[in-house]
């Protein structure tokens, strides 16, 4: 029977192969033989693929077969692993000479090189859109996170086609690709089911992407994706986030190997850790008890000391002055300075649980042969570290910088213990930032000082750098590394990507620096903005405006922004630290270099200069996309939808609608928006209808109007109408809620929220992802029904105050 199979199997193909001979004649060639190669030639990816090189005869019996041969990178290219942490200042990590034990950073550098004039862009979206692409940050879109998007082409949020990423080229040129952690460089209206994908990791060159869309992630339920699939984690016992993502890593080098031996990789791992929430499992936390009772004055002398022991800073550097906005450890209460020890004894546990879990990455890539030919390029945080908890910390983060939530020194005494675990989303105080950032002055968002720019870079290549536990000292930046993996693996930058003429890349290649030490810095101009706050480097020289209000507030200042700023002047190369402004004795030169920043500035697409903190920014952006629709219908249960394109539930009046079928005494989320840090849930309870609102996470802020009786098993009309006290942000107002038509119960719910937190938080139906609203077990649930139709109506843009 097999042998019949296969003869009529022959003969069919033979009847195909020999009607196209005589219909086309002996002339005939495949038509993929004739294929033109795209513009920019050899210069250009995709590679056109080679023509066929066999022969086609009557039958297979007189034709030669040819398969064409794989894309192979360049012989001996290395793997590439590139980690990007987060909101971690330059001072932190033991490496750079921080109070956070960071042994597995440590071991790297002690084989590598560590940069102490490398810099970042002060804030997340823009230096990863800048390391992604090689590009600076205005030139591709990410002039601001892209929450904070605006419709000009330094600030749409867009990394264009015309600057290919670090994946896609590394994987047009013969490598495997993949992507694990933060992704911020997604704008909310794109990070739904709908797509378009091309801004996630997938569509950015990296074949395989395990992780999260947006700024932060809560560690104990956080919402991922694989690909563009949501992901569901194990929610149990001892889950967090920074172990998930080492252990995926780790299986997906396992897989990578098994399937392709001796292909070259390219692994971006960007855990999201030291972002607020910190958070870690609560015996990380309790080895650094009682480790910083001294508070961060004395903190911040000792790190200064221990950085110019090991030769991090020069010897004559200054550490700078604490700045009025930070209060002085010894003048706070007892009470204030046990919380604010815990907040760092929290934020050093995060550091250190991540440290060892990237450890565990290093550990396997040794084990299996590949550490020495992998080129690593750890940049520790994407910016300085963070302010935005401004003077005391808090433990929600979204709800302290947009929500207006109170946290009296009471509530915080109380909740000691809870700190670091699921039951906060915590940032630390200014003073630990500043403390963290040492020897400079400012932090994160503060784009004209290195406390916000400067950040610690470790790089590793056995194969490649013989000159281990070396300090480099050139002036580089973000946009250097695609540069210099590049020239490393032998590849040339593109010219041509998927049809699109590449702009330019504004990189320089670091490789030049791996085993001279002394050799002349090949970046000799690099300018800085963000938020108004700008500064231009050049040769040695640092020119840049003095911000005018703190890195935490949402308020607009006042005046222009071109030209109402003061402006500082320092001579980098003898004053390390940014410390001694001579803008007073070099006026000539300070105009020089303004004048320098602004032919800048207009190469870059950084203007028009924007300065705006507040959600004037964006609101009309917001306002324009929640416009279009007076309805939101849904059809069922499983659906998903990011902030930006869900129905409006805030600051105004809405009506929700839900038919459902059930039985008697069912529960389940109806829908859930947001968490108990902030966000509201519609359940039944054992049938009863509930509406609860979270303002925060404090028990006295919990908010729940509650029907008095089960609805009645079948089919049945649920109704949620809030009636919104008025103009403003943060109000109150009336929620009834109606069964089959009929308003059951009316209750007051006292203050309501802006934004749902945290941010990856999302807009679900029938169930509750990520963190939930309610503590409330039957508020948890995945409905136990069946959802047949949901309508929203949010209620007029004209309750908004603006």
């Amino acid at each position: 029977m097999k042998s019949l199979l296969k003869a009529l199997l022959l003969i069919a193909l033979g009847i195909v192969i020999g009607s196209a001979w005589f219909r086309l004649g002996p002339s005939f060639q495949p038509a993929f033989q004739s294929q033109q190669a795209a513009p920019g030639g050899a210069n250009a990816l995709p590679r056109v693929p080679p023509g066929f090189d066999g022969r086609i005869g009557k039958t297979y019996s007189d034709s030669q077969p040819h398969y064409p041969a794989a894309i192979k990178a360049p012989a001996d290219a290395p793997n590439v692993l590139l980690i990007l942490t987060d909101d971690v200042g330059f001072a932190a990590s033991s490496t750079f000479g921080g109070p956070v034990p960071t042994p597995n950073l440590d071991a790297l550098a002690a084989g590598g090189l560590r940069y102490n004039r490398f810099h970042t862009t002060a804030m997340c979206s823009p230096t990863r859109a800048a390391m992604l692409t090689g590009r600076n940050h205005h030139m591709v879109g990410n002039g601001i996170i892209t929450d904070m998007a605006t419709g000009y082409p330094g600030y749409d949020g867009m990394i264009p086609k015309s600057a290919a990423t670090i994946g896609r080229i590394l994987r047009g040129n013969g490598y495997n690709t993949a992507f694990f952690g933060k992704h911020h460089n997604v704008p909310g209206h794109q990070a739904s089911a709908a797509g378009p994908f091309d801004l996630w990791p997938t569509g950015l060159g990296f074949e395989y992407f395990y992780g999260f869309l947006g700024g932060d992630a809560d560690q104990f339920r956080p919402n991922l994706y694989r690909g563009i699939q949501q992901a569901v984690p194990s929610a149990g016992e001892g889950y967090i986030l920074d172990r998930d993502l080492a252990d995926d890593m780790i299986r997906w080098l396992r897989n990578q190997d098994a399937a392709a031996p001796g292909k070259p990789w390219l692994a971006w791992y960007s855990p999201g850790t030291a972002h607020a929430p910190h958070q870690a499992p609560a015996e990380w936390i309790e080895r650094f008890r009682g480790q910083f009772s001294s508070g961060w004055d004395r903190l911040r002398e000792d790190i200064f000391a221990r950085q110019k022991s090991a030769g991090l800073v020069p010897a004559d550097a200054i550490l700078t002055p604490r700045p009025e906005l930070v209060t002085a450890w010894d003048s706070l209460s007892p009470e204030r300075q046990r919380i604010n020890e815990r907040f760092m004894e929290v934020f050093a546990a995060t550091l250190a649980f991540q440290d060892a879990q990237i450890g565990r990455v290093l550990d396997e890539i040794r084990r299996m042969g590949e550490f020495d030919n992998t080129l690593i390029f750890f940049v520790q945080g994407d910016n300085g570290a963070s302010a935005e908890g401004a003077h005391h910390g808090t433990l929600n983060e979204l709800g302290h910088l947009v929500n207006e939530i109170e946290e009296p020194e009471a509530y915080l005494l109380q909740m000691l213990d809870e700190m670091g675990g699921p039951r906060s989303y915590q940032t630390y105080p200014v003073g630990w930032a500043w403390a963290l950032d040492t020897p400079f002055q400012w932090t994160k968002t503060v784009g004209s000082h290195l406390g916000g720019t400067r950040n610690g870079l470790v790089v590793s290549w056995p194969a490649g750098v013989a000159s281990g536990g070396e300090i480099r000292s050139q002036f580089h930046h973000v946009i250097d590394i695609l540069p210099t993996v590049l020239e490393v693996a032998g590849i040339n930058a593109p010219d041509v990507v998927d049809g699109i003429n590449q702009q330019r890349i504004d990189g320089v290649s670091m490789a030049y620096s791996f085993e001279n030490p002394t050799s002349q810095d090949r970046r000799d101009t690099q300018y800085f903005e963000l938020f108004g706050n700008r500064a231009i480097y050049h040769n040695g020289w640092l020119a840049n405006t003095t911000p005018r209000v703190p890195p935490w507030t949402w308020d607009d200042p006042s005046g222009s922004p071109d030209d109402s700023y003061d402006w500082e002047l320092y001579d980098l190369r003898n004053d390390f630290s940014q410390g001694r402004n001579l803008a007073a004795e070099l006026q000539d030169k300070l105009t020089e270099m303004q004048a320098l920043f602004w032919a800048e500035a207009e190469r870059n697409n950084v203007l028009p200069l924007d300065d705006r903190r507040s959600p004037l920014r964006v609101v009309d952006r917001y306002l324009a996309n929640w416009g279009k629709r007076d309805e939101y219908v849904f059809h069922g249960a499983g659906v998903s939808l990011p902030f930006a394109e869900a129905p409006p539930l805030f600051a105004r009046d809405f009506t929700i609608t839900v038919d459902i079928e059930t039985e008697a005494e069912s529960s389940g989320v109806l829908l859930g928006f947001g968490s108990w840090f902030g966000g509201w849930s519609f359940y039944l309870d054992e049938g009863v209808p509930v509406a609860h609102h979270a303002f925060n996470q404090r028990a006295e802020d919990q908010f729940e109007v509650r029907a008095r009786e089960s609805v009645p098993a079948g089919r049945n009309s649920l109704g949620f109408h809030f009636d919104y006290d008025g103009k403003g942000f943060g109000n109150g107002g009336d929620m009834t809620i109606l069964v089959n038509g009929e308003p059951v119960v009316t209750d007051r719910i006292d203050r309501t929220v802006t934004i749902v937190a945290g941010l990856g938080e999302t807009f679900d139906i029938g169930m509750d992802r990520g963190v939930p609203v309610t503590e409330n077990p039957a508020g948890k649930l995945p409905f136990e029904g069946v959802i047949l139709r949901m309508e929203v109506r949010p209620g007029s843009l004209g309750l908004l105050p603006f």
